[in-house]
């Protein structure tokens, strides 16, 4: 069974889990086609977003860094420098692809603030569904805990998104948020967790 509710202390007991597949930097528009022929071969990915946090109170920045990821490659896509090309557009509003995140509320209200007309499809938040079922606590640290089994370091959230050059810990935590939704979703897909979200008429 897997539990509805953790504390910290559980959560530091646990092994450090970290995405170990191929990361991917995207900083120019002609990689876009690349995203999306990996993409559009799967029917369920990660998602996440990142943006430089802001220390000075009324000051916010545009999302800087959008995350997708399969079971073993995660694409970081450096949205500051190349935007939202038409064709990354219309991969977030494709509906035959489920678009797994924690809080994406948030990460679409930033995305839409890029490019005009964006209508995103298809995304399943992982804060909002698994509280209906019964989860006390959520979130991907929380969650990845709980069904998993694994701790997710969180010591880069608030690290420069817009760095000339990221990171390798910046990059392997932005690849480790996307992708540990995804696997999140996939255990309780196969436990029976979501039936109701996913088949509503039973």
């Amino acid at each position: 069974m897997i539990p509805m509710k953790i504390s910290k202390f559980e959560i530091n007991d646990l092994p450090l889990g970290q995405f170990e597949g191929d990361i991917i930097l995207i900083d120019k528009k002609e990689q876009i086609k690349e995203v999306i022929d990996e993409i559009s071969r799967h029917e369920l990915v990660g998602f996440d977003t990142e943006t430089r946090p802001s220390f000075t109170k009324g000051t916010q920045h545009q999302v800087a860094l959008l995350q997708l990821a399969t079971d073993d490659v995660a694409f970081l896509i450096r949205l500051n420098q190349i935007g939202m090309p038409g064709i990354l557009k219309e991969l977030l509003e494709a509906k035959n692809i489920v678009k797994v995140g924690a809080a994406v509320h948030d990460d679409l209200k930033a995305l839409k603030k890029l490019r005009a007309g964006f209508l995103p499809e298809n995304f399943f938040d992982l804060n909002e569904e698994l509280k209906k079922v019964g989860f006390q606590n959520v979130g991907v640290r929380n969650l990845a805990a709980m069904v998993l089994n694994v701790r997710i370091s969180k010591s880069e959230q608030v690290s420069n998104w817009e760095a000339q050059s990221l990171t390798e810990k910046q990059l392997l935590y932005a690849a480790t948020d996307a992708w540990v939704c995804r696997e999140i979703y996939r255990k309780l897909h196969l436990q029976g967790y979501l039936e109701s979200f996913l088949n509503p008429e039973q």
